[in-house]
């Protein structure tokens, strides 16, 4: 299962392009740099808004438009796995989802930060540590793996361990190391 298929973990980073677009406001625009001319005279670069959230991605380093827009698409996903604004309908911890099940295999989850699939099971991560209070060995049980293999998978996006920590320290929890 990716990205662009259905699935039903409810957040939007795991939304089909399809239906995550349906929610945003697309721009094209030009960006100045390298690239040349065609740079310069043609609108390459994407700009994606997804209105419900605020959040926005952009992508412009390349020469095609569809490239950039499939790099700001995956951006976005990424930006809305680490958007704290999400609630999910159910306030406690849900089973792994079906991409989740698929991507552990062997005592490990395997998948690269640069694949389709990274945003979506972030956002599971990240929404199942804020469930169960940021108890990361809860919320590891919770998605059928070890604290440590949890804690490695966030620190793939610094980003996730910096909110993870940040939060967990509101809380007057200690911070968790990164490998």
């Amino acid at each position: 299962m990716s990205a662009t298929s259905p699935t039903p973990y409810p957040h939007p980073a795991s939304w089909p392009a399809d239906r995550l677009l349906a929610d945003c406001d697309l721009r094209f625009t030009r960006r100045s740099g390298p690239g040349g001319q065609n740079r310069n005279k043609v609108e390459t670069a994407v700009v994606l808004t997804h209105l419900p959230s605020g959040v926005v991605a952009e992508a412009n380093e390349r020469r095609s438009q569809q490239e950039n827009r499939q790099m700001a698409l995956y951006r976005l996903r990424l930006q809305l796995a680490l958007w704290e604004g999400f609630e999910p309908a159910e306030p406690t911890p849900q089973p792994p989802s079906d991409l989740w099940r698929s991507r552990y295999r062997g005592g490990k989850l395997n998948v690269s930060t640069a694949h389709a699939d990274f945003p979506p099971l972030l956002a599971e991560a990240l929404v199942t540590v804020r469930q169960t209070g940021h108890d990361v060995k809860q919320a590891a049980e919770h998605l059928a793996c070890t604290s440590s293999q949890l804690v490695r998978f966030l620190a793939q996006e610094p980003a996730a361990l910096v909110q993870v920590n940040r939060q967990r320290a509101a809380r007057g929890l200690g911070r968790l190391q990164g490998s």
